[in-house]
């Protein structure tokens, strides 16, 4: 449905069609990213209405703004698939299709993003566009409702119809193995569904014989401390000067409440993040929220001159999350970091952390217990949480498992790989906001980000072996420094694995995360490191 010249998906004439035929490429290009930025405006536009609706609007503005954001993925649609867009892309090319340069230019990197966006963009009709738009806000709120009120039987109708249009959007972009690799691709691209099964069986094998060694060692480990009384807004203060001590800009960026986290950027001047709080429980917000200001950094930090393009964005949604995890886990459950912020929450919580030590309060934030809720997992066994998600999604596509028989599936795979049982659908299948937004293909991104983030994070303290103490000592430029010239400030001009390469030297691999979790909980827990 792709055609090499452009022409409109439907087959429709385009309005906008203009003659490139005397323009040089230098014109043509100038024009093309006129273009882009006016398509980029509008999908800004849509993200902030989008963002309104999950943490300002209110509940009876939901069939309005149904068709509002319906109205603007039409138009967003419509502009990419103009075969205008399509000619100004080829007449923006050199003759040789190079600069001659080995090393990519932004322009380059510009025309072959671009050009995979006007490809995969005109596979996909406007009547389907409209019709997936308009599904997807039904289906969000239907969830919102059913996860509140613990009931999948009114849910089931909205997800059935987000697998039934996934599989047709699969359809649509196409794909040569298994149609969940054309979801996946979106996503996470160059990657694929047999690349995911091979990385996983890795990862789950070397999870579960870790696991054992935590589950037989002789220590023991608590988090009831992290379970006490703790105001909203005492624990967002504190998380939000960590995330501006880590490099949020906060006169760019700002936190707001949402059912579930998300960070969204509407430029790299305007990056957003939410979170949720328990009032009895310090992790939840606190993590999250170091998690969702690595995120935002991330966009914050992509050059300025990318923005208003294709490339004004993370390169993957697993580099996304190598970011996000980074931030959170590898500093922000660090040893080093509680050394210097310790104190500091201890002011702010003074009844419920003034007798608790350093160490104690370390292993509760580290504590390995297999738990329900995916956002609040522990490193070892958050993975495993990823892979049901992955493994149930995947016969949701392929029609082996129905969509009723989704909260059996879910329960008996917790009771398989965690031990534990969901004692309802809100703490079980209904947990995630991901189906109910037809985002099929995006929970392995989690994995691949965590196995990322320690590549990443090595990479940085060999460049820069004083980070540690940088972090131990709240200092966090040197670090931040090094990921946005080695990631952030690339955006999407790099596919994700070469720019991990670029970085690391290393291509995507699990060894570094498995070795660095069995460093750490051997010492937390007391036994011989066994990788």
């Amino acid at each position: 449905m792709s055609k090499a010249n452009g022409a409109h998906a439907n087959g429709s004439a385009s309005p906008s069609s203009v003659s490139t035929s005397s323009v040089s490429p230098s014109a043509a290009l100038e024009a093309l990213k006129s273009r882009l930025a006016d398509i980029a405006n509008l999908e800004q536009a849509a993200s902030v209405l989008s963002w309104d609706q999950e943490t300002q609007m209110p509940v009876g503005a939901a069939g309005a703004r149904a068709e509002q954001l319906t109205t603007l993925a039409k138009l967003i649609h419509q502009h990419v698939t103009d075969a205008g867009l399509s000619e100004l892309l080829n007449a923006s090319k050199t003759p040789d299709g190079a600069s001659g340069s080995s090393e990519l230019s932004d322009d380059e990197a510009l025309l072959e993003v671009t050009e995979r966006l006007i490809s995969s963009t005109c596979k996909l009709p406007d009547t389907f566009v409209e019709t997936w738009t308009r599904a997807v806000n039904a289906s969000h709120h239907a969830w919102i409702d059913a996860r509140q009120n613990d009931d999948f039987a009114a849910f089931a109708p909205h997800l059935e119809t987000m697998v039934d249009l996934s599989r047709r959007r699969a359809d649509y972009l196409g794909y040569d193995d298994h149609p969940y690799d054309a979801l996946h691709d979106l996503y996470e691209r160059d990657s694929s569904t047999a690349i995911l099964k091979t990385v996983f069986a890795q990862l789950r094998d070397d999870t579960k014989v870790l696991l054992s060694h935590i589950v037989s060692s002789a220590t023991t480990a608590s988090a009831d401390l992290l379970h006490q009384p703790f105001t909203e807004e005492s624990q967002e203060t504190f998380a939000l000067d960590m995330a501006a001590r880590f490099g949020y800009d906060l006169n760019r960026g700002r936190l707001d409440r949402a059912v579930h986290p998300f960070a969204t950027s509407f430029s790299n001047n305007d990056v957003r993040i939410t979170t949720r709080y328990d009032p009895n429980f310090l992790g939840s917000a606190l993590f999250g929220v170091l998690h969702e200001s690595g995120h935002a950094m991330y966009e914050q930090g992509i050059a300025d001159r990318l923005q208003r393009t294709p490339l004004a964005a993370g390169a993957s949604l697993g580099i996304h999350e190598s970011q996000s995890r980074l931030w959170e886990n590898l500093v922000g459950r660090s040893k080093a970091f509680w050394e210097g912020a310790y104190g500091l929450l201890q002011e702010t919580f003074p009844k419920q952390l003034a007798d608790v030590s350093l160490d104690d309060f370390y292993q509760a934030i580290n504590v390995v217990s297999p738990s329900l809720i995916r956002v609040e997992a522990d490193e070892v066994t958050y993975n495993l949480h990823i892979m049901v998600r992955f493994e149930l999604e995947l016969e949701l596509i392929e029609g082996k498992l129905a969509v009723k028989d989704l909260p059996e599936a879910w329960n008996a795979k917790y009771q398989d790989y965690l031990g534990i049982t969901p004692p309802n659908n809100t703490r079980g299948c209904l947990q995630d906001i991901h189906w109910s937004a037809g985002s099929f293909g995006y929970f392995p991104t989690y994995s691949l980000g965590n196995l990322m983030s320690v590549q990443l994070f090595n990479a940085a303290k060999t460049a820069h072996p004083e980070i540690d103490d940088d972090i131990r000592n709240l200092r966090f430029e040197r670090l931040l420094t090094w990921l946005r010239d080695n990631v952030h400030a690339h955006g999407s001009k790099y596919p994700p694995q070469e720019l991990l390469e670029r970085a690391t030297g290393e291509r995507l691999d699990a060894a570094p995360y498995v070795h660095y979790l069995n460093q750490k909980y051997a010492d937390l827990y007391g036994f011989t490191p066994q990788i």
